[in-house]
């Protein structure tokens, strides 16, 4: 038995299971391949964790479920996400753990000025953040101990975002990066590690379940300015942006499904996007890793 269990092992949850492990908790995560960390506190099992029966059995005698997983697609969202969700429910029902969710923006929708805070109403209108909305409504309604935790896009080590897709390979090969958003809106980012932070200490709060709660993250900052940041901590020269006009990903959407699924979220790049934290971090005493220490841990 493990006192924590991670469903993913993503940049997430492989924070997260290094966080308690080096505070000598045991933890065990869940994958279908069996991937994670390793750690001798870390017990990585292969399985499928949107099968009820079998997370329900993996999660015995744990205290926190952490839900990391989120499928690499936007394509493939509608299918695997509600079956993740239904069966970490299960299981933290079950085994009377709390839940602890992995959330993000989305169920939002646009909103005036781009700010958004931990009370700002779930009224997004595309099915992307329908279904995240519909996530969570699920958990509250799951008869169970329950906090999802908000981010922003992820910057940091491993982190599935603006670094790793656009700007990398063109700063390490001396070339131009070809960016879909606005290069001059400010952006709120969310460091990794701020995220797995957050996760740990709000699920360990009774005062913080039943709601969301937003990470603790560094004030925003444009595209251009970030690209900047990371050519510095690269020790390179500046890498140059081109951006993608809007009509031609939104074209291409009429074609090939990924890009649709791009250009119902690209409102949060054409427009300031700017996550407010203030209430968790006075509330739980969370900080925000300084954004220059977060592109280097992502660089490094």
């Amino acid at each position: 038995m493990a006192k924590h269990v991670i469903i993913g092992a993503g940049s997430i949850g492989t924070n997260v299971a290094r966080l308690l492990a080096e505070r000598g908790e045991s933890v065990r995560i869940v994958t279908r391949s069996g991937s994670g960390p390793e750690h001798p506190l870390v017990d990585r099992v292969a399985a499928d964790a949107s099968d009820p029966s079998r997370l329900t059995e993996l999660s015995r005698g744990a205290e926190v479920i952490y839900h990391c997983a989120n499928p690499p697609s936007y394509t493939v969202w509608e299918r695997l996400l509600p079956p993740l969700q239904t069966a970490a429910i299960t299981a933290a029902k079950a085994n009377d753990a709390v839940l602890a969710l992995t959330g993000s923006l989305y169920a939002y929708g646009p909103q005036p000025g781009g700010r958004m805070n931990e009370h700002t109403p779930m009224a997004a209108t595309g099915h992307k953040g329908r279904l995240r909305r519909h996530m969570w409504e699920q958990a509250l309604a799951g008869g169970i101990r329950t906090v999802e935790v908000r981010g922003s896009d992820y910057i940091g080590k491993d982190a599935n975002g603006i670094y790793s897709l656009l700007i990398k390979s063109a700063l390490q090969k001396g070339k131009a990066a070809w960016i879909t958003g606005h290069l001059d809106m400010p952006h709120t980012f969310t460091f990794n590690g701020d995220m797995a932070q957050a996760l740990i200490t709000l699920a360990s709060e009774e005062g913080a379940w039943g709601r969301p709660w937003h990470v603790p993250s560094a004030p925003a900052v444009t595209i251009r300015e970030l690209a900047r940041r990371y050519a510095a901590a690269a020790g390179r020269p500046p890498v140059k942006l081109i951006q993608i006009p809007r009509s031609v990903t939104r074209t291409a959407g009429l074609i090939v499904p990924i890009a649709r699924e791009m250009a119902e979220m690209d409102y949060q790049w054409y427009a300031p996007f700017h996550m407010d934290a203030t209430e968790t971090a006075e509330t739980f005493g969370l900080t925000a890793t300084d954004l220059d220490t977060a592109v280097r841990n992502e660089v490094s």
